[in-house]
């Protein structure tokens, strides 16, 4: 079912992005500061290095990438590897990096900080706005993680991964205001912890459990498991959807954290995973729209 999309092992592999103009999968490895984009039909492989830790990458309008890196925000040039930084919301703060990201509806991006030590309540959500305005929407976080939108759009999903817990917000589309929050699903400890996360074409959330060898679909409505799909590796960190018809499961791992024998038993801890023709099926990622940055 689950077969390896890619051999190339990343350190900390996370935040897989489908890009349906140029048929890739596009993921980050955070510590190594690498951008991956390989076409799963030709076999195309290609690599930035950023030459910092890259915790998330989104697709902007005209094909690059937005990237939150160690240092902050920049538009990576896809053709060129050309970086160019524009904001940092947390300069001020050089023990912390930025962990995982992604567009909503309105082409805002919603970044996660966190320590680098992961130490508690550290960390904070933020959104660049259409002004090219950076707010704060959730303090004292300590590892942000899985970010998803319901269909109708009115609701906005969030991982903060030590809590276990995905909690649901009230979001307004125009303004990206979040409000009213409440834990919609709670996973078990022995489960491993929730972490990189997407929605499907039926409003299902597909979590990614560090030290959990596996991926779990869930019902948000009713908090329900639905099933749990095995992993041959423990650290599984993020997926989404891709190919033709966005019912090709990417799904991203990691080798970060496991001892000598832990490797040796996870030969392919820190590929790219596939499930090739799922029976599911996900939706395009929503692209980042230019905020009037230098880049623009």
């Amino acid at each position: 079912m689950v077969e390896v999309a890619n051999k190339h092992s990343c350190l900390l592999g996370e935040g897989p992005v489908w890009d349906e103009k140029t048929n890739t999968i596009c993921w980050v490895d955070i510590i190594n500061g690498d951008i991956h984009e390989l076409n799963p039909a030709t076999g195309f492989f290609k690599t930035i290095n950023v030459n910092s830790m890259v915790g998330a990458i989104a697709i902007c309008t005209n094909g690059d990438f937005l990237a939150a890196i160690k240092e902050g925000l920049a538009i990576v040039k896809r053709e060129t590897g050309e970086l160019n930084l524009f904001s940092n919301p947390e300069s001020h703060l050089p023990g912390n990096r930025f962990n995982d990201g992604k567009c909503d509806p309105e082409g805002r991006f919603w970044v996660g900080s966190m320590s680098i030590d992961e130490l508690p309540d550290a960390g904070s959500l933020y959104v660049l706005d259409m002004n090219n305005q950076v707010a704060k929407k959730i303090e004292h976080t300590t590892i942000s993680n899985g970010m998803a939108w319901s269909l109708d759009h009115q609701t906005f999903y969030y991982i903060d991964t030590p809590t276990l817990k995905v909690v649901a917000y009230d979001y307004e589309k125009s303004s990206g205001i979040i409000t009213n929050p409440r834990t919609v699903i709670t996973i078990d400890e022995k489960d491993g912890y929730p972490d990189g996360m997407t929605i499907d074409a039926e409003g299902m959330l597909w979590i990614a459990h560090w030290g959990g060898w596996q991926l779990t679909r869930w019902d948000p409505l009713t908090s329900e498991k639905l099933f749990s799909i095995p992993l041959p590796v423990a650290n599984v960190t993020s997926c989404t959807f891709g190919g033709d018809n966005f019912q090709d499961l990417y799904i991203t791992t990691a080798k970060k954290g496991l001892t000598e024998e832990e490797l040796a038993q996870q030969s392919l801890a820190g590929n790219l995973f596939v499930w090739k023709n799922s029976g599911y099926k996900g939706l395009p990622v929503f692209k980042c729209k230019y905020f009037g940055h230098p880049a623009a």
